[in-house]
């Protein structure tokens, strides 16, 4: 008798448990220049450091965290970096082009 064995599925947020882990998965999301994924890499980030400290320190429901990185809204500026903050992630602006700009 056979038995079917069914992967686990995988949870990047399990292996989120030190900066340089996150600060390596969000500069990994952000070279994809995708909105989405990016949104979708901070939750994850969110769900790592405790979604629910989270949402009371920002004054924000878990369910609205949870809708601002589902990819399926476009979350306001100010919203991703509040969260971005409470998480104690920076952003730094990157020149990557050195001609003039557009």
């Amino acid at each position: 008798m056979s038995r079917k064995i069914e992967p686990a599925a995988w949870d990047s947020a399990e292996v989120l448990d030190t900066a340089e882990a996150i600060e390596e998965y969000l500069a990994a999301a952000f070279e994809t220049d995708d909105p989405v994924f990016i949104a979708r890499a901070l939750g994850t980030v969110a769900r790592a450091r405790n979604i629910s400290q989270l949402a009371r320190e920002i004054g924000m429901t878990r369910a609205a965290l949870y809708r601002a990185f589902s990819g399926e809204t476009n979350p306001e500026f100010a919203t991703i970096m509040k969260i971005a903050h409470a998480l104690g992630v920076g952003f730094v602006p990157v020149v990557r082009d050195h001609g003039e700009a557009a």
